[in-house]
């Protein structure tokens, strides 16, 4: 499988921190961020990873390189000035992707899940990792009822990690997924990955899982400095 790391945004909870390096290459506990991922998804068998970029975007290959000190092909879809948020930055880095199933992940989130565990061909278009609801979250995201499928509406509610499997599918229609959303018409188009997830969970072609572990979305200073103390409590 090939992946996807969503790294374009530009970290605007996180500044001053943000202000000279991009979130997902802010330290955490002793690496970038991405790392952890770019770790894990190399011990999952992935080898080529696409890594959207936009804000303070050279950085990213002058830190992380090719790739090849994980035993990965790194391949960078820059976006422009501006980020084209989740949606709009997969269906622009499609083209590295390829035709099969993928793995995509959100480059500001941190996880203890195995990526060995996800799904090479999922049922639906898309598979998605469940956490419990964060303080920060208490309404959750999306329902996930008892045979494994994922509901736009229900209870109980669970929160998305930012971690799924994507088959190309989903993007087929985008266009109709998401209306005349701002930055429909842009070029290239702009819009979140969510309208379209909710799209597909109306058609009954989502399901995930519910991962139980930790998990932390790093979108203040303060819960970067928790997880750092977290990962060297663990050391």
């Amino acid at each position: 499988m090939k992946a996807l790391v969503f790294a374009a945004g530009l970290g605007e909870r996180m500044r001053p921190l943000t202000d000279t390096t991009p979130k997902p290459l802010l330290d955490a506990g002793g690496k970038p961020l991405i790392a952890w991922h770019l770790e894990k998804l190399a011990a999952a068998g992935v080898r080529d990873v696409a890594i959207n970029t936009s804000w303070l975007a050279p950085q990213f290959p002058l830190m992380l390189g090719d790739g090849s000190r994980w035993g990965l092909r790194l391949h960078y879809s820059h976006e422009g000035d501006t980020p084209l948020e989740t949606g709009g930055g997969m269906l622009h880095a499609l083209p590295l992707l390829g035709d099969e199933p993928f793995i995509a992940v959100n480059g500001d989130v941190w996880c203890d899940y195995d990526f060995a565990r996800l799904p090479q061909a999922p049922e639906g278009d898309a598979w998605l990792v469940l956490v419990d609801n964060p303080g920060h979250h208490p309404r959750g995201d999306f329902a996930l009822d008892a045979e494994g499928r994922v509901h736009a509406d229900g209870a109980p509610r669970l929160t998305f990690s930012g971690i799924g499997v994507y088959r190309p599918a989903l993007l087929r229609d985008w266009r109709d997924a998401i209306g005349d959303a701002h930055g429909a018409d842009a070029h290239p188009a702009r819009f979140k990955l969510a309208p379209l997830l909710r799209a597909a969970m109306a058609r009954g072609m989502a399901s995930g899982e519910h991962h139980r572990g930790r998990w932390t979305d790093v979108g203040t200073p303060q819960r970067l400095q928790a997880l750092s103390r977290e990962i060297a409590a663990d050391a």
